[in-house]
Protein backbone atom coordinates (compact mmCIF):
# COMPACT_ATOMS: atom_id res chain seq x y z
CA UNK A 1 0.00 0.00 0.00
CA UNK A 2 1.45 3.53 -1.29
CA UNK A 3 0.66 6.46 1.30
CA UNK A 4 -0.50 9.90 0.09
CA UNK A 5 -0.84 13.27 0.78
CA UNK A 6 -2.68 13.43 -2.09
CA UNK A 7 -4.59 11.31 -4.51
CA UNK A 8 -6.07 12.65 -7.76
CA UNK A 9 -8.52 10.95 -9.51
CA UNK A 10 -8.58 12.10 -13.37
CA UNK A 11 -5.48 13.15 -15.63
CA UNK A 12 -7.13 16.14 -16.97
CA UNK A 13 -6.75 20.09 -16.54
CA UNK A 14 -8.06 20.19 -13.65
CA UNK A 15 -6.95 16.99 -12.24
CA UNK A 16 -3.25 17.11 -13.67
CA UNK A 17 -2.94 21.05 -12.99
CA UNK A 18 -4.18 20.32 -9.45
CA UNK A 19 -1.72 17.82 -8.48
CA UNK A 20 1.40 19.49 -9.84
CA UNK A 21 0.33 23.15 -8.13
CA UNK A 22 0.22 20.61 -5.09
CA UNK A 23 3.73 18.54 -5.34
CA UNK A 24 4.81 22.55 -5.78
CA UNK A 25 3.41 23.07 -2.10
CA UNK A 26 5.23 20.32 -0.62
CA UNK A 27 2.91 17.57 -0.91
CA UNK A 28 3.08 13.87 -2.03
CA UNK A 29 0.94 13.33 -4.58
CA UNK A 30 -0.41 10.42 -7.21
CA UNK A 31 -2.46 11.07 -10.54
CA UNK A 32 -4.52 8.21 -11.62
CA UNK A 33 -5.76 8.05 -15.11
CA UNK A 34 -7.62 5.26 -16.85
CA UNK A 35 -6.89 6.87 -20.25
CA UNK A 36 -3.12 5.96 -20.92
CA UNK A 37 -2.46 9.20 -22.02
CA UNK A 38 -2.58 12.22 -19.41
CA UNK A 39 -4.70 15.53 -20.37
CA UNK A 40 -8.36 14.63 -20.43
CA UNK A 41 -10.95 15.15 -23.15
CA UNK A 42 -9.04 18.54 -23.59
CA UNK A 43 -5.77 17.67 -24.90
CA UNK A 44 -6.59 13.90 -26.33
CA UNK A 45 -10.10 14.88 -28.15
CA UNK A 46 -11.55 18.23 -27.25
CA UNK A 47 -10.01 21.16 -27.15
CA UNK A 48 -6.37 21.00 -28.62
CA UNK A 49 -7.11 18.38 -31.38
CA UNK A 50 -10.14 20.66 -32.65
CA UNK A 51 -7.82 23.88 -32.77
CA UNK A 52 -5.25 22.06 -34.80
CA UNK A 53 -8.00 21.16 -37.25
CA UNK A 54 -9.54 24.66 -37.12
CA UNK A 55 -6.36 27.04 -37.99
CA UNK A 56 -5.82 24.40 -40.31
CA UNK A 57 -8.66 24.73 -41.89
CA UNK A 58 -8.86 27.94 -41.35
CA UNK A 59 -5.50 28.53 -43.72
CA UNK A 60 -6.83 26.45 -46.45
CA UNK A 61 -10.30 28.49 -46.23
CA UNK A 62 -7.74 31.91 -46.83
CA UNK A 63 -5.66 30.58 -49.52
CA UNK A 64 -8.35 28.94 -51.22
CA UNK A 65 -10.05 32.59 -51.51
CA UNK A 66 -9.94 34.74 -48.68
CA UNK A 67 -6.05 36.35 -49.63
CA UNK A 68 -7.08 37.02 -53.30
CA UNK A 69 -8.24 40.80 -51.65
CA UNK A 70 -4.56 41.31 -50.96
CA UNK A 71 -3.59 40.34 -54.70
CA UNK A 72 -2.37 37.02 -53.77
CA UNK A 73 -3.66 34.73 -55.78
CA UNK A 74 -3.05 30.08 -55.95
CA UNK A 75 -3.47 27.26 -58.55
CA UNK A 76 -3.88 24.08 -58.10
CA UNK A 77 -4.46 24.22 -54.28
CA UNK A 78 -5.25 21.28 -52.48
CA UNK A 79 -5.21 19.56 -49.04
CA UNK A 80 -4.58 16.01 -47.93
CA UNK A 81 -6.79 15.02 -45.09
CA UNK A 82 -4.87 12.03 -43.77
CA UNK A 83 -1.58 14.52 -43.18
CA UNK A 84 -3.71 17.07 -41.39
CA UNK A 85 -5.25 14.57 -39.45
CA UNK A 86 -1.40 12.82 -38.63
CA UNK A 87 -0.86 16.88 -37.55
CA UNK A 88 -3.46 16.85 -35.30
CA UNK A 89 -2.40 13.56 -33.89
CA UNK A 90 0.80 15.10 -33.28
CA UNK A 91 0.44 18.08 -31.75
CA UNK A 92 -2.04 15.75 -29.10
CA UNK A 93 0.95 13.34 -28.53
CA UNK A 94 3.47 16.23 -27.94
CA UNK A 95 0.51 18.30 -25.37
CA UNK A 96 0.24 14.48 -23.33
CA UNK A 97 3.65 13.72 -23.66
CA UNK A 98 4.48 17.14 -22.17
CA UNK A 99 2.88 16.62 -18.94
CA UNK A 100 4.09 13.41 -18.02
CA UNK A 101 7.28 14.59 -18.00
CA UNK A 102 6.32 17.59 -15.75
CA UNK A 103 5.16 14.76 -13.16
CA UNK A 104 8.47 14.01 -13.92
CA UNK A 105 9.98 16.97 -12.67
CA UNK A 106 7.39 17.85 -10.16
CA UNK A 107 7.88 13.88 -8.35
CA UNK A 108 3.95 13.06 -9.06
CA UNK A 109 3.50 9.23 -9.72
CA UNK A 110 1.64 8.84 -12.65
CA UNK A 111 -0.40 5.44 -12.31
CA UNK A 112 -2.62 4.01 -14.86
CA UNK A 113 -5.67 2.48 -14.62
CA UNK A 114 -9.48 2.43 -13.00
CA UNK A 115 -9.68 4.62 -9.72
CA UNK A 116 -12.50 3.78 -7.22
CA UNK A 117 -13.07 4.86 -3.79
CA UNK A 118 -14.61 2.32 -1.01
CA UNK A 119 -14.23 4.62 1.58
CA UNK A 120 -12.22 8.49 2.74
CA UNK A 121 -8.65 7.92 2.55
CA UNK A 122 -8.07 5.04 0.48
CA UNK A 123 -8.34 4.52 -3.92
CA UNK A 124 -8.89 1.27 -5.16
CA UNK A 125 -7.06 1.12 -9.08
CA UNK A 126 -7.90 -1.52 -11.42
CA UNK A 127 -4.24 -1.23 -13.53
CA UNK A 128 -4.54 -0.76 -17.08
CA UNK A 129 -1.45 -3.54 -16.97
CA UNK A 130 -3.39 -5.72 -15.18
CA UNK A 131 -3.71 -6.36 -11.29
CA UNK A 132 -4.95 -3.95 -8.76
CA UNK A 133 -3.36 -1.51 -6.55
CA UNK A 134 -4.72 0.33 -3.33
CA UNK A 135 -3.47 3.59 -2.69
CA UNK A 136 -3.69 5.00 1.06
CA UNK A 137 -3.99 9.23 1.05
CA UNK A 138 -5.07 11.72 3.24
CA UNK A 139 -7.02 13.44 0.53
CA UNK A 140 -8.83 12.52 -2.59
CA UNK A 141 -9.36 14.85 -5.67
CA UNK A 142 -12.05 13.58 -8.23
CA UNK A 143 -11.70 15.33 -11.08
CA UNK A 144 -12.88 12.80 -14.13
CA UNK A 145 -14.18 15.61 -16.30
CA UNK A 146 -17.37 14.67 -18.39
CA UNK A 147 -18.70 12.64 -21.19
CA UNK A 148 -20.45 13.35 -24.68
CA UNK A 149 -24.13 13.05 -23.66
CA UNK A 150 -26.65 12.00 -26.23
CA UNK A 151 -30.22 12.02 -27.09
CA UNK A 152 -32.62 9.30 -26.39
CA UNK A 153 -33.03 6.83 -29.06
CA UNK A 154 -30.08 7.66 -30.98
CA UNK A 155 -27.08 5.57 -30.68
CA UNK A 156 -23.73 7.16 -31.01
CA UNK A 157 -21.71 4.22 -32.83
CA UNK A 158 -18.20 6.70 -34.49
CA UNK A 159 -19.02 5.41 -37.88
CA UNK A 160 -22.47 7.58 -38.84
CA UNK A 161 -23.56 8.79 -36.17
CA UNK A 162 -20.88 10.84 -34.45
CA UNK A 163 -20.12 12.81 -30.91
CA UNK A 164 -17.07 15.13 -31.40
CA UNK A 165 -14.56 12.39 -30.74
CA UNK A 166 -15.54 10.21 -34.36
CA UNK A 167 -15.71 13.81 -36.05
CA UNK A 168 -11.88 15.00 -35.02
CA UNK A 169 -10.96 12.00 -37.09
CA UNK A 170 -13.02 11.52 -40.26
CA UNK A 171 -11.29 10.37 -43.35
CA UNK A 172 -12.76 12.42 -45.77
CA UNK A 173 -15.15 15.55 -45.50
CA UNK A 174 -18.88 13.93 -45.59
CA UNK A 175 -21.01 15.97 -48.76
CA UNK A 176 -23.88 16.22 -45.97
CA UNK A 177 -23.16 17.11 -42.49
CA UNK A 178 -26.04 17.69 -39.89
CA UNK A 179 -25.21 18.40 -36.57
CA UNK A 180 -27.32 18.47 -33.54
CA UNK A 181 -26.96 21.20 -31.26
CA UNK A 182 -25.67 25.01 -32.14
CA UNK A 183 -23.39 25.50 -29.36
CA UNK A 184 -19.65 25.42 -28.93
CA UNK A 185 -18.43 21.80 -29.88
CA UNK A 186 -20.97 21.87 -33.04
CA UNK A 187 -20.46 25.21 -34.45
CA UNK A 188 -16.61 24.76 -34.26
CA UNK A 189 -16.39 21.21 -35.50
CA UNK A 190 -19.15 22.60 -38.43
CA UNK A 191 -16.45 25.12 -39.39
CA UNK A 192 -13.62 22.26 -39.43
CA UNK A 193 -15.57 20.51 -42.40
CA UNK A 194 -17.70 22.97 -44.37
CA UNK A 195 -14.39 24.33 -44.88
CA UNK A 196 -13.41 21.49 -46.08
CA UNK A 197 -16.10 20.41 -48.77
CA UNK A 198 -19.09 19.57 -46.27
CA UNK A 199 -23.01 20.75 -46.99
CA UNK A 200 -23.62 21.60 -43.12
CA UNK A 201 -27.20 21.35 -41.45
CA UNK A 202 -27.11 22.88 -37.91
CA UNK A 203 -30.58 21.51 -36.04
CA UNK A 204 -30.96 23.42 -32.71
CA UNK A 205 -33.99 23.28 -30.30
CA UNK A 206 -33.89 26.93 -29.25
CA UNK A 207 -35.10 29.85 -31.44
CA UNK A 208 -31.36 31.03 -31.59
CA UNK A 209 -27.71 29.50 -31.77
CA UNK A 210 -25.27 29.46 -28.26
CA UNK A 211 -28.12 30.10 -26.41
CA UNK A 212 -26.73 31.10 -23.57
CA UNK A 213 -24.63 33.90 -25.37
CA UNK A 214 -25.80 37.58 -25.60
CA UNK A 215 -28.74 37.82 -27.80
CA UNK A 216 -26.97 40.93 -29.78
CA UNK A 217 -23.75 38.65 -30.58
CA UNK A 218 -25.79 35.59 -30.92
CA UNK A 219 -27.71 37.39 -34.17
CA UNK A 220 -24.27 38.45 -35.63
CA UNK A 221 -22.96 35.35 -35.03
CA UNK A 222 -25.50 33.36 -36.86
CA UNK A 223 -25.66 36.14 -39.90
CA UNK A 224 -22.00 35.37 -40.35
CA UNK A 225 -22.21 31.65 -40.07
CA UNK A 226 -25.17 32.01 -42.98
CA UNK A 227 -23.15 34.19 -45.24
CA UNK A 228 -20.42 31.61 -44.92
CA UNK A 229 -22.52 28.42 -45.51
CA UNK A 230 -24.52 26.61 -42.52
CA UNK A 231 -27.87 26.16 -43.00
CA UNK A 232 -30.09 26.17 -39.43
CA UNK A 233 -32.97 24.97 -38.83
CA UNK A 234 -34.14 26.70 -35.46
CA UNK A 235 -36.86 25.99 -33.03
CA UNK A 236 -36.29 22.46 -34.35
CA UNK A 237 -35.53 19.23 -32.64
CA UNK A 238 -34.70 15.53 -34.02
CA UNK A 239 -37.17 12.26 -33.12
CA UNK A 240 -35.04 9.47 -34.88
CA UNK A 241 -32.33 8.61 -37.10
CA UNK A 242 -32.74 5.68 -39.91
CA UNK A 243 -29.72 3.88 -41.34
CA UNK A 244 -29.64 2.55 -44.88
CA UNK A 245 -26.82 0.95 -46.93
CA UNK A 246 -25.68 4.58 -48.65
CA UNK A 247 -27.59 7.49 -46.08
CA UNK A 248 -28.59 8.37 -42.96
CA UNK A 249 -32.79 9.91 -42.19
CA UNK A 250 -32.90 12.29 -39.50
CA UNK A 251 -36.51 12.80 -38.74
CA UNK A 252 -37.16 16.88 -37.12
CA UNK A 253 -40.38 18.22 -35.23
CA UNK A 254 -40.99 21.64 -35.60
CA UNK A 255 -41.41 22.32 -31.48
CA UNK A 256 -43.99 24.97 -31.97
CA UNK A 257 -46.30 23.53 -35.04
CA UNK A 258 -44.94 19.74 -34.28
CA UNK A 259 -44.58 19.38 -38.20
CA UNK A 260 -42.32 16.67 -38.90
CA UNK A 261 -39.45 16.24 -41.84
CA UNK A 262 -36.97 14.58 -43.62
CA UNK A 263 -33.26 15.33 -44.08
CA UNK A 264 -31.28 12.95 -45.60
CA UNK A 265 -27.40 13.23 -44.88
CA UNK A 266 -24.07 11.16 -44.63
CA UNK A 267 -22.96 11.72 -41.18
CA UNK A 268 -24.74 13.32 -37.86
CA UNK A 269 -22.78 15.05 -35.74
CA UNK A 270 -24.39 14.70 -31.49
CA UNK A 271 -23.33 18.10 -30.22
CA UNK A 272 -26.03 18.29 -27.50
CA UNK A 273 -23.51 19.18 -24.33
CA UNK A 274 -21.81 17.13 -22.01
CA UNK A 275 -22.66 15.66 -18.71
CA UNK A 276 -20.27 14.80 -15.51
CA UNK A 277 -18.15 11.33 -15.72
CA UNK A 278 -18.89 9.67 -12.48
CA UNK A 279 -19.36 6.25 -13.24
CA UNK A 280 -17.22 3.61 -11.68
CA UNK A 281 -15.68 5.72 -9.34
CA UNK A 282 -17.98 3.85 -5.95
CA UNK A 283 -19.59 7.33 -5.06
CA UNK A 284 -22.88 5.67 -3.50
CA UNK A 285 -21.16 3.01 -1.35
CA UNK A 286 -18.51 5.90 -0.34
CA UNK A 287 -21.57 8.44 0.48
CA UNK A 288 -20.60 10.90 -1.38
CA UNK A 289 -23.34 13.48 -2.64
CA UNK A 290 -24.41 13.50 -6.41
CA UNK A 291 -27.28 16.45 -6.92
CA UNK A 292 -29.98 15.45 -10.14
CA UNK A 293 -27.54 16.43 -12.61
CA UNK A 294 -25.31 14.09 -11.79
CA UNK A 295 -22.66 16.47 -10.47
CA UNK A 296 -20.86 15.81 -7.07
CA UNK A 297 -21.82 18.33 -4.32
CA UNK A 298 -19.27 20.75 -2.96
CA UNK A 299 -19.04 23.32 -0.54
CA UNK A 300 -16.64 26.99 -1.51
CA UNK A 301 -13.60 24.70 -0.51
CA UNK A 302 -14.10 22.04 -3.30
CA UNK A 303 -14.93 19.69 -0.20
CA UNK A 304 -17.50 17.29 -0.66
CA UNK A 305 -20.15 15.72 2.44
CA UNK A 306 -17.39 13.13 3.50
CA UNK A 307 -14.50 14.85 4.90
CA UNK A 308 -11.12 14.02 2.44
CA UNK A 309 -13.06 13.90 -0.59
CA UNK A 310 -12.93 16.94 -2.72
CA UNK A 311 -14.03 17.62 -5.95
CA UNK A 312 -13.64 20.09 -8.87
CA UNK A 313 -13.83 20.74 -12.64
CA UNK A 314 -16.39 19.33 -14.98
CA UNK A 315 -17.90 16.67 -12.51
CA UNK A 316 -18.86 19.85 -10.06
CA UNK A 317 -21.37 23.04 -10.93
CA UNK A 318 -20.77 26.02 -12.84
CA UNK A 319 -19.30 26.08 -17.31
CA UNK A 320 -17.50 22.65 -18.82
CA UNK A 321 -14.23 24.43 -19.67
CA UNK A 322 -10.88 23.38 -18.94
CA UNK A 323 -9.74 26.79 -17.52
CA UNK A 324 -12.38 26.56 -14.73
CA UNK A 325 -10.90 22.99 -14.09
CA UNK A 326 -7.55 24.33 -14.02
CA UNK A 327 -8.39 26.87 -11.99
CA UNK A 328 -10.62 25.10 -9.36
CA UNK A 329 -7.80 22.04 -9.43
CA UNK A 330 -5.16 25.35 -8.26
CA UNK A 331 -7.18 26.18 -5.41
CA UNK A 332 -8.33 22.94 -3.74
CA UNK A 333 -4.13 22.18 -4.07
CA UNK A 334 -4.03 25.10 -2.30
CA UNK A 335 -6.50 25.19 0.30
CA UNK A 336 -5.16 21.50 1.17
CA UNK A 337 -1.84 22.58 1.13
CA UNK A 338 -3.15 25.24 3.87
CA UNK A 339 -3.32 28.50 2.02
CA UNK A 340 -6.18 30.42 0.89
CA UNK A 341 -7.36 28.64 -3.03
CA UNK A 342 -10.14 31.55 -4.41
CA UNK A 343 -12.09 31.18 -8.39
CA UNK A 344 -14.14 34.28 -8.94
CA UNK A 345 -16.58 32.26 -10.86
CA UNK A 346 -17.87 35.95 -12.71
CA UNK A 347 -14.68 36.00 -14.11
CA UNK A 348 -14.48 33.06 -16.38
CA UNK A 349 -14.07 33.88 -19.97
CA UNK A 350 -15.86 31.41 -22.77
CA UNK A 351 -14.33 31.20 -26.18
CA UNK A 352 -16.15 29.80 -29.90
CA UNK A 353 -12.70 29.48 -31.86
CA UNK A 354 -14.53 29.49 -35.35
CA UNK A 355 -14.01 32.77 -37.39
CA UNK A 356 -14.63 34.79 -36.47
CA UNK A 357 -13.93 33.99 -32.81
CA UNK A 358 -16.71 34.77 -29.96
CA UNK A 359 -15.80 35.45 -26.51
CA UNK A 360 -17.61 36.38 -23.61
CA UNK A 361 -17.06 36.84 -19.73
CA UNK A 362 -19.43 38.28 -17.00
CA UNK A 363 -23.44 38.37 -17.44
CA UNK A 364 -24.96 38.82 -20.63
CA UNK A 365 -27.67 41.55 -21.62
CA UNK A 366 -30.54 39.69 -21.27
CA UNK A 367 -29.21 38.40 -17.74
CA UNK A 368 -28.77 42.08 -16.13
CA UNK A 369 -32.17 42.32 -17.57
CA UNK A 370 -33.81 39.91 -15.72
CA UNK A 371 -31.57 40.55 -12.54
CA UNK A 372 -33.20 43.45 -12.81
CA UNK A 373 -29.63 45.51 -12.74
CA UNK A 374 -29.45 49.01 -14.32
CA UNK A 375 -26.58 48.68 -16.78
CA UNK A 376 -25.40 50.92 -19.37
CA UNK A 377 -23.29 49.33 -22.66
CA UNK A 378 -20.59 50.64 -25.18
CA UNK A 379 -20.10 48.86 -28.09
CA UNK A 380 -17.49 49.43 -30.83
CA UNK A 381 -17.46 47.97 -34.77
CA UNK A 382 -14.13 46.32 -36.20
CA UNK A 383 -15.27 48.49 -39.30
CA UNK A 384 -14.00 51.45 -37.65
CA UNK A 385 -10.61 49.74 -36.31
CA UNK A 386 -7.75 50.52 -38.28
CA UNK A 387 -6.16 46.86 -38.11
CA UNK A 388 -8.95 44.76 -38.48
CA UNK A 389 -9.71 47.06 -41.60
CA UNK A 390 -5.79 46.46 -42.93
CA UNK A 391 -6.65 42.48 -41.81
CA UNK A 392 -9.76 42.71 -44.20
CA UNK A 393 -11.40 41.40 -40.67
CA UNK A 394 -13.91 43.68 -39.92
CA UNK A 395 -16.82 41.01 -39.08
CA UNK A 396 -17.84 41.74 -35.44
CA UNK A 397 -17.94 44.14 -32.64
CA UNK A 398 -16.69 44.81 -28.96
CA UNK A 399 -19.55 45.16 -26.47
CA UNK A 400 -19.28 45.83 -22.97
CA UNK A 401 -21.80 46.19 -20.06
CA UNK A 402 -21.06 48.45 -16.73
CA UNK A 403 -22.85 48.91 -13.75
CA UNK A 404 -24.75 52.99 -14.06
CA UNK A 405 -23.76 53.53 -10.57
CA UNK A 406 -20.25 52.11 -10.11
CA UNK A 407 -18.91 52.09 -13.86
CA UNK A 408 -17.73 48.58 -12.77
CA UNK A 409 -17.49 46.21 -15.66
CA UNK A 410 -20.39 43.23 -15.76
CA UNK A 411 -20.34 41.94 -18.36
CA UNK A 412 -17.56 41.73 -22.34
CA UNK A 413 -18.91 40.32 -25.28
CA UNK A 414 -16.31 40.00 -28.58
CA UNK A 415 -16.89 38.80 -31.57
CA UNK A 416 -14.03 39.16 -33.91
CA UNK A 417 -11.04 37.73 -35.76
CA UNK A 418 -9.00 37.65 -32.50
CA UNK A 419 -11.39 37.62 -30.11
CA UNK A 420 -10.31 34.46 -27.98
CA UNK A 421 -7.26 36.95 -26.81
CA UNK A 422 -8.92 40.20 -26.49
CA UNK A 423 -11.08 39.03 -23.74
CA UNK A 424 -8.58 38.46 -21.55
CA UNK A 425 -8.60 42.07 -20.89
CA UNK A 426 -12.10 42.60 -19.71
CA UNK A 427 -11.60 39.66 -17.26
CA UNK A 428 -8.99 41.05 -15.86
CA UNK A 429 -10.47 44.23 -15.46
CA UNK A 430 -13.17 42.15 -13.89
CA UNK A 431 -10.99 40.15 -11.84
CA UNK A 432 -9.44 43.45 -10.65
CA UNK A 433 -12.91 45.40 -10.43
CA UNK A 434 -11.97 47.87 -12.63
CA UNK A 435 -14.14 50.13 -14.74
CA UNK A 436 -14.80 51.13 -17.96
CA UNK A 437 -13.47 54.97 -17.17
CA UNK A 438 -10.08 52.65 -16.38
CA UNK A 439 -10.06 50.71 -19.59
CA UNK A 440 -10.79 54.01 -21.80
CA UNK A 441 -8.09 55.72 -20.11
CA UNK A 442 -5.04 53.35 -20.55
CA UNK A 443 -2.90 53.46 -23.65
CA UNK A 444 -3.61 51.03 -26.31
CA UNK A 445 -0.79 50.20 -29.15
CA UNK A 446 -1.71 51.43 -32.63
CA UNK A 447 -2.76 49.54 -35.06
CA UNK A 448 -4.22 46.87 -32.66
CA UNK A 449 -8.02 45.24 -32.70
CA UNK A 450 -7.73 46.26 -29.00
CA UNK A 451 -8.25 49.06 -29.73
CA UNK A 452 -11.72 47.94 -30.60
CA UNK A 453 -12.21 47.15 -26.61
CA UNK A 454 -10.83 50.93 -25.76
CA UNK A 455 -13.37 52.46 -27.76
CA UNK A 456 -16.43 50.18 -26.54
CA UNK A 457 -15.29 51.33 -22.94
CA UNK A 458 -15.38 55.26 -24.17
CA UNK A 459 -18.89 54.57 -25.99
CA UNK A 460 -19.91 54.10 -22.67
CA UNK A 461 -20.25 57.22 -22.07
CA UNK A 462 -20.97 57.99 -25.71
CA UNK A 463 -18.08 59.24 -26.57
CA UNK A 464 -15.90 56.93 -29.15
CA UNK A 465 -13.12 58.71 -31.11
CA UNK A 466 -13.63 56.62 -34.13
CA UNK A 467 -17.39 56.35 -34.34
Amino acid sequence: MSHYDVVVIGGGPGGYVGAIRAAQLGLKVAVVEMRGALGGTCLNVGCMPSKALLHATELYEEAEGGMAKFGVSMDNLSIDISKLMSHKDEIVDGLTGGIAYLFKKNKIDYIEGRGKIPQAGKVNVALNAGGDMVLETKNIIIATGSDVASLPGIEIDEKDILSSTGALSLKKAPKELLIIGAGVIGLELGSVWRRLGSNVTVVEFMDKITPEMDGEISKTFARILKKQGFNFKLKTKVTGIKKSKKTLTVTTEDVKSGKTSDIKCDKVLVAVGRRPYTSGLGLEEAGVTVNERGQIEIDHNFKTNIDGIYAVGDVVRGAMLAHKAEDEGVACAEILAGFAGHVNYDAIPGVIYTMPEVASVGKTQEQLKAEAISFKSGKFPFTANARAKANGQTDGFVKILVDVKTDKILGGHIIGADAGNMIAELALAMEKGLTADDIAYTCHAHPTETEAVKEAAMAVENRPIHM
